[in-house]
């Protein structure tokens, strides 16, 4: 899918986004902290609007009825709907919110923000409106404040990219320039993990035990720091290790878990030259560095029949 396809007719309108990785720092980011997102276009989320009449009603894998009867987990997306409608000047009826996406939710892929942002760029297409990063960030994000508590911003940021991005909280965004194609492997653990109690479990550790803590985020940080210049330099050995050195971090933090332990020691006994969870793991999913196109080709097929609940071999292409 691509991440800017947006089209619109007379009663029906189309949003459509991509997901997202983490490659390095999360949960040191939230805490002031670099991290390297990157977009990850193998999954992504359409949103449909279609005029309807009669109450705005919401059609998705978790939810069919009206907007206002929505469960817990969607109120998230129904403070965005109505802040958009709001800004664009749409009477809140006769809408039928169609959203369909192939993310799997609570797997640190950045399923909300996904959703989210097609379900913006839909409605900005319905009202026919153009929309700027800043407006479609703002509007997009008040979902991700009810789901995250306190988001970092990196995941709304990053779908909407076409490049790796290098995010710092009150720092000017960058777009890392590669200088040579990275083979990934991402591999779903099968178990949901809550980005926001990870966050929270986090903060937690940083009151109680603030100084231990905080050289564990500042690690991270380095880490991160370096997997930017491994990245731009064609490092690819370099930047294996740096994940695996993540890895141990995050485990101190407590923020990984048997199951994905389990996959990241048995990617890198197959040969991955750094692996790691991506997102706010205890659940979710792992990234592994494969050697080549081949190498991660062959690393997806051991994982899956080695339990992983669905496997995404792909490539961050360098830059032309």
């Amino acid at each position: 899918m691509s991440a800017e396809k947006v089209t619109t007719t007379e009663k029906t309108a189309i949003g459509v986004a991509h997901s997202k990785l983490i490659l390095i720092g999360e949960h040191a980011v939230v805490h002031g902290q670099p991290a390297i997102a990157i977009p990850f276009p193998l999954i992504g989320v359409e949103t449909v609007i279609e005029q309807v009449s009669g109450s705005i009603k919401i059609d998705s894998a978790f939810y069919h009825g009206p907007m206002v009867h929505a469960p817990e987990s969607l109120q998230g997306i129904v403070r965005c709907v109505n802040r958009t409608l709001d800004y664009l000047d749409i009477p809140k009826q006769d809408l039928l919110i169609r959203i369909s996406s192939s993310i799997p939710p609570g797997k640190g892929l950045g399923s909300s923000a996904s959703v989210a942002i097609s379900i913006v760029r839909s409605l900005f297409a319905f009202a026919n409106r153009t929309y700027s990063e800043d407006e479609l960030l703002e509007l997009a994000n008040i979902a991700e404040t009810f789901a995250h508590g306190q988001p970092s911003g990196i995941d709304t940021l990053t779908i909407t990219s076409r490049s790796p991005v290098w995010f710092e909280k009150d720092f000017p965004i960058e777009y890392l320039d590669l200088k040579e194609d990275y083979y990934f492997v991402v591999a779903d653990s099968g178990r949901v993990g809550d980005t926001r109690l990870s966050v929270e479990s986090v903060a937690r550790l940083l009151k109680s035990t603030p100084k231990r803590i905080q050289r564990k985020l500042e690690k991270i940080g380095e880490l991160t720091h370096q997997a930017k210049s491994a990245l731009e330099k064609a490092g690819k050995h370099i930047l294996g290790g740096l994940l695996d050195e993540a890895q141990r971090e995050l485990e101190a933090l407590g923020v990984s878990d048997a199951g994905l332990n389990r996959l990241i020691n048995f990617a890198r006994q197959e040969g991955a030259l750094g692996a790691k969870l991506t997102g706010g793991g205890n659940g979710g999913c792992i990234i592994a560095l494969a050697r080549n196109e081949v190498h991660s080709r062959q690393l997806a097929e051991k994982l899956r029949k080695y339990g992983a609940h669905a496997v995404w071999p792909f490539v961050l292409k360098k830059q032309n």
